[in-house]
């Protein structure tokens, strides 16, 4: 970990992204941190960590609020998956929803949208009957669904997906509303919790994080039943929120974008790319740990913007990446892949293990999970609501 201009900076330094967190002082924040695998993101760079003391950022939570990981320990027997992974994979593609304003193949239902909070004003009136039939999607973009198999040879389901089209909506809203009252700069907006249009913020957001968990409770149940198998042991983690926290005796609004709670004993799963281990982290205390506000990666960290990924057909613009560089990242891989497009190949991001070695002493890593089938979103599908 480095300090630059008092901000704890982890991994190899993106002078672009370091900018971009560096902007946040001037919105009110306290404390500030970049985590290894940040890049440039929208206001607040991906991997950013901003602390307020009264302020929360809409900006800073992001689009896709309470995006996240989820990863389930089940007993299913790793022999038996190996032998039908195809006929698996084909099954969680038919099953369950990716892509653009896709709906639920099948009807959900959850306690949450009985919250008094639906009918509280009319962007969420707006949004219930969208939430409603999205809830259980996994979009587009670097949202997921694998099945692992860890070290001692079990098996695991691991998803990353968030609040779909309700948490667009609400970031949509309350950016604008910050934007009127004249909290925006540099892309940034805040508003103050006592406010009753923070308090508003504040509300939506935690229910976009229930629907957010609830939507990943559902995908791993169901593909644990498409496994034959029950679910023994589960790791959950929003990494776009603002949570209020206590550090070094102070109360602060810790606004993560692309960044992982990791206090001591909390695990964590991040996610790697379509041909390479995920982990389960456990934070550790440590001085950095305190210094980063217990925060660590949600991923390996994007390398290649998407357009450069993919070029441009309209304009004659030739990818970064060939479709057989990245079917033979895969074969070579092993994995069964049902959709993935070419801005998600394994090029486009850094290498995981070389990123965790930056947070060395903040988080240990307890299980490797080696992927053995990946389904995303097809190529060519564009989703607003996407990480």
């Amino acid at each position: 970990m480095k300090i630059i201009d008092g901000i704890p900076v982890y991994g190899e330094v993106d002078m672009s992204a370091f900018a971009q967190i560096k902007n946040a002082e001037e919105t009110g924040a306290a404390r500030l941190a970049l985590m290894g695998d940040h890049h440039v993101g929208y206001g607040v760079p991906i991997g950013g960590v901003v602390a307020y003391h009264e302020f929360v950022s809409p900006s800073g939570v992001g689009y896709d609020i309470a995006c996240g990981n989820k990863a389930v320990l089940t007993d299913a027997r790793a022999e038996n998956v190996r032998q039908k992974i195809r006929v698996i994979m084909d099954d969680v593609q038919r099953i369950i929803s990716f892509g653009v304003g896709r709906v639920n193949n099948e009807e959900v239902d959850h306690e949450l949208f009985d919250d008094p909070l639906w009918e509280a004003n009319s962007v969420m009136k707006s949004l219930k009957e969208k939430a409603r039939a999205q809830l259980g999607t996994v979009g587009s973009g670097n949202h997921y669904v694998n099945i692992m198999v860890d070290e001692l040879d079990r098996v695991w389901v691991g998803v990353h997906f968030g609040s779909r089209g309700l948490g667009h909506g609400i970031a949509s809203y309350y950016i604008d509303q910050a934007k009127r009252i004249g909290n925006d700069r540099h892309f940034i907006t805040w508003l103050h919790e006592r406010s009753d249009v923070g308090q508003e913020y504040i509300a939506c957001m935690e229910l976009a994080g229930r629907y957010a968990y609830a939507g990943r409770d559902w995908v791993c149940a169901r593909v644990a039943k498409i496994l034959g198998a029950k679910i023994h042991d589960e790791i959950h983690n929003h990494h776009n929120f603002a949570w209020r926290e206590e550090h070094s005796g102070e109360s602060y609004w810790v606004v993560r974008k692309g960044a992982t709670p990791a206090f001591p004993g909390q695990r964590g799963f991040v996610g790697a790319t379509m041909a390479e281990p995920s982990v389960i982290l456990e934070g550790i205390d440590s001085e950095n740990s305190r210094t980063s506000l217990y925060s660590t990666v949600h991923g390996a960290g994007r390398v290649m913007s998407r357009t450069k990924a993919k070029g441009n057909k309209k304009k004659g613009i030739e990818g970064m990446v060939r479709p057989d560089a990245m079917e033979n990242w895969v074969r070579k891989a092993n994995v069964e892949l049902r959709g993935g497009d070419l801005d998600e190949a394994p090029p486009c991001y850094k290498r995981l293990d070389e990123v965790l070695t930056h947070h060395e002493g903040t988080v240990r890593v307890v299980h490797t999970l080696t992927p053995v089938g990946v389904a995303m979103a097809g190529r060519d599908v564009f989703d607003p609501y996407k990480d």
